[in-house]
């Protein structure tokens, strides 16, 4: 009893120190006014939420919003200066970095995983015949180890960071084919997939939960650790973007989501955070 008790009041200390500490990170907006606007890859807005609830709670003179969009939207307003921060599910390319003056603050590793409808019976698929079922050389799970039934499509339209991971480094940037049905983001290819026993579709793992699943690709597991180590292939970081350095309110933003006292929420949110 008393053993337990003393890792009962460890653990009691080791939160309130935590707690603590990331309420002596919060202080660096106290007596700040203003708003940040914040739109983009969807695998970010969990992060981008939970941090602007932080610092809201903590000054309620600070106004920030997050909306989605997918990478190409980030790209483009903050680009073009319609929010501060543009977020992107890949690193900016040489031509978007000239034409905007964009820069970059990866904070999080995130792999991109197949996903299937749990009814179905496969459980493991190769890089080979993912190319060949979003190909449409494939169309029947029976084809790949399941059920006689004919395959359903989903993929992200071409603006999706997420799409273009899955694209260049599991489709080799191989063809989609043109019956594939087009979802606007992570959450709302998680709910197609989810309702469809047929359906096979891809999305960030941070979004994978018990109403989908993740088969193994090429024997190795779609898990974030996997993706950080390397032995799973299909990986990408996050990254916040803005037009130019960042100054006053969405500097001090960017540091808090970079800063060690944010790695609990991006962990929370299923990704690995950057050291």
């Amino acid at each position: 009893m008393k053993r337990s008790m003393h890792f009962a009041v460890l653990a009691a200390l080791f939160l309130f120190t935590c707690t603590a500490a990331q309420a002596d990170m919060l202080q660096q907006f106290a007596g700040q006014k203003g708003k940040i606007d914040i739109a983009g890859g969807t695998a970010h807005i969990p992060v981008m939420n939970e941090a602007a609830k932080r610092i809201m709670t903590v000054n309620p003179d600070i106004r920030i919003t997050v909306e989605g969009g997918g990478t190409g939207v980030g790209v483009q307003k903050a680009g073009e200066g319609l929010v501060d921060i543009g977020n992107t599910g890949r690193a900016l390319s040489e031509d978007e970095v000239a034409k905007y003056g964009l820069v970059s603050f990866p904070f999080a590793v995130d792999g991109v995983t197949v996903v299937l409808n749990p009814a179905n019976a496969v459980k493991e698929l190769t890089s080979a015949q993912v190319q060949d079922i979003f190909a449409g050389k494939i169309t029947n799970w029976k084809d790949v180890g399941g059920a006689d039934a004919a395959i359903t499509l989903y993929t992200r339209d071409e603006a999706s960071g997420t799409r273009e991971v899955f694209w260049e480094k599991l489709l080799k940037k191989g063809a989609v084919a043109d019956k594939a049905n087009v979802v606007a983001s992570n959450g709302a290819m998680k709910v197609a997939v989810s309702q469809d026993a047929s359906g096979i579709g891809y999305m960030s793992i941070g979004f994978v939960d018990a109403t989908v699943k993740a088969p193994l690709l090429d024997g190795a597991e779609p898990s974030q650790e996997n993706a950080t180590s390397g032995a799973y292939k299909v990986a990408r970081k996050l990254y916040m973007n803005t037009k130019g350095e960042p100054q006053g309110l969405t500097k001090l933003f960017i540091d808090y989501v970079t800063g060690p006292e944010c790695t609990d929420i991006i962990s929370k949110a299923g990704y690995i955070p950057l050291k």
